[in-house]
């Protein structure tokens, strides 16, 4: 077992590829949401805005399951399982890196008045790759 990204999994994550983040929600189930997701240094990252489902989810239970599945290739599958820690700090500009990302623009289009950003910092507990390169 691994808690560190290979170096095929972290390019696999600086690509523009869609993520899906399961959380726990209030009965205990899993909730799935796809997010735009991002590497900083070893952690992965994830955005959302206060108030969504997700967020909730996390602000009860901080464990979380990412799965990101290479779009060319679907048996280069990287699973990250641990826990979150947020931050509103740094997460506006945070989105907007995201929307350049995914999106080719300087500033999130799809911010919404008031919003609060928070940006998820994933703490791994377990890393597994399907690929073994």
């Amino acid at each position: 077992m691994t808690t560190q990204l290979s170096n095929k999994a972290r390019a696999l994550v600086q690509r523009p590829v869609i993520a899906n983040v399961a959380t726990v929600d209030a009965d205990g189930g899993p909730q799935v949401t796809p997010v735009w997701i991002d590497l900083e240094g070893d952690d992965l990252v994830f955005n959302t805005a206060k108030g969504r489902v997700k967020a909730v989810n996390l602000t009860k239970n901080s464990q979380v399951a990412i799965s990101i599945v290479d779009p060319d290739d679907p048996y280069n599958v990287v699973v990250v399982r641990g826990t979150v820690e947020p931050s509103e700090e740094g997460a506006d500009a945070h989105i907007d890196t995201l929307a350049k990302k995914y999106l080719g623009v300087d500033s999130y289009p799809m911010r919404r008045e008031g919003e609060v950003r928070v940006k998820y910092r994933v703490h791994a507990d377990k890393v597994v790759m399907q690929s073994n390169d």
